[in-house]
């Protein structure tokens, strides 16, 4: 039966899908990473792979010969199998294994016609690549695309001998490891290849592969890795030269400057050092001068290769951990050391900074050891990137675009040398006698003096004049988009945005989204405000998360201050902030993605429609703040599941009651859009984008669906498993408490969670309302925020960021 019963089903994307099935040659991480991805978006594929000339161990004891299947098949089935052990996961739910078929070279090549799309992801040898392509040949299907995962190797000498057809129709399509999380997908076409496959491609792997794409040139590494791969050497051989530490350089190389948090060294640890060797090789191979001894890859790290020191794969490269320890390698005694840390006046500076333009700033031209280290690996960086405008792709936006989709950076190296001022840096270049390319000297000569401006839509500078950047119409870009059209109401926790075409959206823009009055203010506003004269209203923002949960903090200085009239108030106020939510005259669609926790989940479950995005992490985690979800979250997780259930079927009702007590005792938090599915967060009604950037232009258009023919929910009752039900999710508890699992504190949120969930003191199957529901769960909620225990659990998670069990 389904209790609220708004619903939107997932419908078509304007793209008609032209790739039914894929083929992929080649198991190994890469290759069935890519096969995993395409199974989380529902495309099947075969992997297919060598067929293997020995017998293994267990083979030879199962009495197996080489001719059987299993055998013929292990490599693609083996790769199958690891998906379920790799970290992180490659698939966004186990069950898309299913998806995936395993086989081999030479008994399935005639299975190649059944695929749309034909990838290859084989070893990095392009003699190998075309033997690969020759076969292909003789059995895919006219028609069907071909492409080629290669890092760095020619496109365009992989298809020498094949047919006109088949050239047209190929491409590369350089995929970022993992593929299931790194947004970068680089599209290399050849001279031959049709543009209307360069066109479909594109399209396609925006919106049904959910990456961003780049347009690449044909050449050594294409853009992120041919940049990214000069900028980590650039860092090594200026650590080696101004006697930094390997731990030094990675204390100020990550956040700081706007890259990932690992950095440098301990990127490289998690690439694997042979493949960063043999990925810097292939350019060094390739061009001349100054360039090739940048990719002259220093002694030290060939002899970190030559004793199997690749990272993170092998136990030990540029750092090694000895029990809670994590030691740095010393380059010049190749020996491991206590972890350094950089420590320059100008890096306190920075901290106190705001935004990471003055950040930057304030780091790149100091005059200490941190500054001249950033300015010796940022500036080079900047003068290559500007010398290969124009030959590793058309224009800057490509190439910042892959460098922050590829590599993590926060900002693309032109938008770095606009963060730094073009100006002041180059005249700084020049007087080091660094050689400034000619079209930024034109560039600063015309009196423009940066490489992007925003006039409502943002442009860029190109030959002599600015451009508009290119967008996809789904990839709507909130910053901007108020700057250009305002905002209806705000106030410090949240906006209300008019979206156009009748949608409005509800922007959270407190610290870490975290919900507060200022939050429920805002949603009650926006309930009257859309009332009268939206169609609908969104729920989303573009923040690092969703929403992380209540403010904690606040809850936490008014438990301590014996304030818990003031705590009973705000509780109130949100449940009833998303009753109105859920029985508003208008549709309701959330669109949530990143961690969606506590107060973040109970803003969702309420919405008519869920428009999740792939990486979309849901969970009721109070628990491990010694409370139990306080805005409705228990009633509507039980709800969801009593409506998952076939209607006019009988059920077992204290099953859902155990499930759904078990799913918030444990703060299980789902892995994937796809998890939080199956762990009834999301309804089968509810939609997951592809593209996460899409996500807003989805909920907008799941709003304006639902708004032609909308009609509130009605309020039903709400069975309940009673006193008996009680019993039953306690003893569970009870079992994990005697056996040393759980803490006495444990067993007393447990005991208040069942209540809630059992309904209290009533009859097994007893029919309550809502409020009934509501009420039950804030008493549970301010006895518990009263408990010492719970508030050192709250203290612990505000300093430490983890949950302490007490």
């Amino acid at each position: 039966m389904r209790i609220h019963s708004k619903s939107l089903q997932k419908e078509e994307t304007d793209l008609v899908r032209q790739i039914q099935k894929a083929a992929v040659i080649g198991s190994g991480v890469m290759g069935s990473g890519i096969a995993a991805h395409l199974a989380n978006i529902g495309i099947p594929s075969i992997l297919l792979d060598i067929v293997p000339k020995e017998l293994s161990e267990q083979e030879k004891a199962k009495g197996l010969s080489l001719e059987d299947k299993a055998v013929r098949n292990r490599l693609s089935a083996s790769a199958i199998q690891k998906l379920f052990k790799q970290k992180p996961a490659p698939l966004s739910t186990k069950e898309n294994a299913a998806l995936i078929e395993s086989g081999n070279l030479e008994d399935d090549l005639s299975r190649l016609n059944e695929a749309d799309w034909i990838i290859e992801v084989v070893v990095e040898n392009l003699d190998v690549k075309k033997k690969v392509f020759e076969q292909v040949e003789q059995y895919r299907k006219e028609g069907s695309i071909v492409s080629s995962n290669t890092s760095g190797i020619s496109i365009e000498a992989m298809v020498e001998g094949r047919s006109e057809e088949f050239k047209k129709n190929f491409l590369g399509t350089h995929f970022f490891n993992p593929p299931r999380y790194l947004k970068l997908l680089e599209v290399i076409p050849t001279s031959h290849t049709d543009e209307k496959i360069v066109n479909f491609m594109k399209e396609f792997g925006e919106d049904t592969l959910g990456k961003g794409v780049v347009l690449a040139k044909d050449t050594p590494n294409f853009i992120a890795n041919r940049i990214g791969t000069y900028g980590l050497l650039v860092t090594v051989q200026e650590m080696l030269k101004g006697s930094y530490s390997v731990g030094e350089v990675d204390s100020v190389t990550g956040p700081l400057i706007g890259r990932p948090k690992s950095a440098t060294f301990r990127t490289l640890d998690v690439v694997g050092l042979d493949t960063f060797i043999h990925v810097a090789k292939n350019v060094y191979d390739q061009v001349e001068g100054e360039e090739k001894n940048v990719f002259d890859v220093p002694d030290f790290m060939l002899q970190m290769r030559d004793k199997g020191w690749l990272g993170s794969k092998s136990g030990q490269g540029f750092f090694r951990k000895e029990g809670k320890t994590i030691l740095e390698l010393n380059p010049s005694s190749m020996e491991y050391q206590e972890r350094g840390k950089l420590r320059a006046p100008s890096l306190e500076i920075a901290k106190q900074e705001k935004g990471l333009n003055n950040k930057m700033k304030a780091l790149v031209y100091a005059q200490d050891r941190a500054g001249e280290l950033l300015w010796s690996i940022l500036s080079p960086v900047l003068l290559y990137s500007a010398r290969l405008h124009g030959e590793i792709a058309d224009d800057i936006v490509s190439i910042d675009r892959a460098m922050k989709w590829g590599f993590g950076w926060e900002k693309g190296p032109f938008e770095t040398w606009d963060a730094i001022g073009i100006e002041r840096s180059v005249s700084r270049m020049k007087e080091e006698g660094h050689a400034v390319p000619e079209w930024i000297e034109e560039m600063l000569a015309q009196g423009h003096t940066a490489f992007y401006k925003e006039e409502g839509d943002l442009f860029y500078y190109h030959n002599g004049s600015y451009k508009l950047v290119e967008e996809n119409e789904k990839a709507i870009n909130l910053k901007r988009w108020k700057k250009k059209n305002g905002v209806i109401k705000k106030n410090t926790g949240a906006s209300l945005i008019d979206l156009g075409d009748g949608a409005a959206l509800l922007e959270f823009h407190s610290p870490s989204n975290a919900i507060g009055m200022d939050i429920i203010q805002m949603i009650n506003f926006a309930v009257d405000e859309v009332s009268k004269n939206y169609k609908g209203l969104v729920i989303g923002n573009q923040g690092k998360n969703f929403c992380v949960g209540a403010n904690l903090g606040m809850i936490l200085m008014e438990a301590q201050d014996d304030n818990v009239f003031e705590i009973e108030m705000v509780v109130k106020q949100f449940q009833q902030a998303m009753m109105r939510l859920k029985y508003s005259p208008f549709p309701v669609v959330a669109a949530p993605f990143g961690m969606t926790l506590g107060g973040g989940a109970e803003v969702c479950l309420p919405a008519d429609h869920i428009q999740a995005s792939p990486e979309t992490y849901m969970g009721l985690v109070e628990v491990g703040v010694g409370l139990i979800p306080g805005g409705g979250g228990n009633k509507e997780l039980y709800l969801n599941y009593l409506n998952s259930l076939p209607k006019g079927v009988e059920f077992d009702l204290q099953k859902v009651a155990n499930t759904v007590f078990e799913m918030i005792a444990m703060a299980k938090v789902s892995t994937s859009g796809a998890e939080a599915r199956d762990n009834h967060f999301l309804t089968s009604a509810d939609a997951i984008s592809s593209n996460g950037d899409h996500l807003l232009y989805d909920a907008k258009q799941a709003v304006l669906h639902l708004a032609q023919n909308y009609a509130a929910p009605i309020k039903r009752k709400v069975p309940v498993v009673g006193e008996t039900g009680y019993a039953t999710l306690l003893l569970g508890a009870q079992t994990m408490y005697h056996s040393g699992f759980i803490s006495e504190h444990d067993l007393k949120i447990a005991r208040k969670l069942a209540y809630v969930i059992a309904g209290g003191k009533v009859p097994f199957g007893t029919e309550v309302d809502e409020e009934y529901l509501l009420k039950l769960e804030r008493e549970a909620f301010l006895s518990l925020v009263q408990e010492p225990k719970s508030q050192m659990r709250m203290q612990h998670m505000l300093v430490k960021g983890k949950p302490l069990r007490n």
